[in-house]
């Protein structure tokens, strides 16, 4: 296999493929899982769901192109790409707003799995402050300052209603959070030097929703070609 340096790997990688690198540590975790040792560009972009040329482009990025007529080591490739993105190091999480929303994201098992793991639950309604989710206990948002310095937070996650999340994204900045999940239905404006991920369910349903009604119209179409012959000859 050929690899380069871990400074050379990092550069220029576009962001298309930053975001489909997760997708492929997934698939061979699972491959992993099944027994597989290794495999081929065609298997791993199947269990991805992308197509080989594209993973293999991909994949180029951190200089491994697997080896011809074995395919892929499947611990090696899954390190490469852990250690691309970042977690093979411990990253801890705040996670702030615990409604429903909050209570499944504290209790999702991936997190540490993945190299994540969720150091405080921040809320500013008192009554949730007596709550224990997922063996952690629930703090006033005022705690948000102290909590980032004692555990050296690197990423928050906001999953407060809309209308109050901009003042959190705004106190985890001055906190010295620089990277934010945002579950919230709203943009978040922050300063540079600040990632922001959006996570909006209803966008994600309504865009399946409209794959859904072309793929209605189209199976209309075809029926009415389907229909067509079968009227022509007769009287008007």
């Amino acid at each position: 296999m050929t690899e380069r340096t871990s400074s050379e790997a990092s550069r220029d990688i576009p962001e298309a493929t930053v975001a489909r690198l997760p997708v492929y540590l997934r698939a061979l975790t699972g491959l992993s899982d099944a027994g597989t040792a290794t495999c081929s560009s065609e298997d791993l972009a199947t269990a991805a769901g992308v197509n080989s040329a594209k993973l293999r482009k991909d994949l180029s990025y951190l200089g491994s192109y697997g080896t011809r007529g074995v395919g892929y080591d499947v611990e090696y490739l899954s390190y490469q790409i852990a250690r691309e993105i970042g977690v093979t190091q411990d990253w801890p999480v705040v996670i702030v707003g615990i409604g429903n929303l909050g209570h499944a994201l504290a209790n999702f098992s991936g997190f540490r799995s993945r190299g994540f793991r969720v150091v405080a639950l921040l809320d500013a309604d008192p009554r949730r402050h007596e709550e224990v989710v997922a063996g952690v206990d629930v703090r006033p948002f005022s705690d948000l300052e102290e909590i980032v310095h004692e555990h050296g937070v690197a990423i928050g996650v906001i999953s407060t209603p809309a209308p109050a999340a901009q003042d959190v994204a705004d106190h985890m900045v001055a906190a010295g959070i620089r990277s934010i999940l945002n579950f919230a239905p709203t943009v978040l404006t922050v300063p540079a030097g600040v990632d922001v991920r959006k996570v909006d369910l209803s966008i994600e349903l309504q865009i399946l929703a409209y794959h859904e009604q072309r793929k209605g119209h189209a199976a209309s179409a075809a029926a009415a070609v389907e229909r067509g012959p079968a009227l022509e000859g007769r009287p008007v």
